[in-house]
């Protein structure tokens, strides 16, 4: 079964991050350069401390009537943040990302942030894994032609 690691080599493991003093304002500025839902807070030795996503936007400032230029990333960003190591398999980081209801999901090696996949990465990949399958079964049914 596939795992996060082959997903990670077929995407690349650039992964937008900010440190959490930085404003919100910077971080969705990023956010919206990059064309990404998520942005990753990490320390000074590339470790995870939370991460900050459009959905803490709209939780933590738009509803709370937070200045975005002056409320640090650190204040708002989900600090609880679920990892997983590259040798994980695909089927469980679908499962964990239905079950914990996140959409992005931090990879790491050896503790530190070796990478970002998203449910569209996931559902991408399932999606071409099974229309292989289907067109293998065609061409078993059918013969080549």
């Amino acid at each position: 079964m596939a795992t996060v690691r082959e997903l990670i080599a077929a995407k690349g493991g650039d992964v937008l991050t900010i440190d959490a003093s930085f404003s919100v304002l910077d971080a969705t500025a990023r956010m919206n350069e990059h064309k990404v839902g998520a942005i990753v807070v990490t320390d000074s030795d590339s470790n995870v401390v939370g991460i900050f996503t459009e959905r803490d936007v709209l939780r933590r400032i738009v509803a709370e009537q937070r200045d975005p230029a002056s409320t640090p990333v650190g204040e708002v960003m989900t600090d609880r943040v679920v990892c997983c190591p590259l040798d994980t398999d695909l089927q469980e980081v679908q499962a964990l990302m239905r079950n914990q209801r996140i959409r992005h999901l931090p990879v790491t090696d050896d503790g530190r942030l070796a990478g970002l996949i998203s449910i569209g990465d996931v559902n991408a990949h399932f999606a071409a894994d099974h229309e292989a399958h289907i067109l293998y079964l065609h061409e078993y049914i059918y013969g080549r032609g």
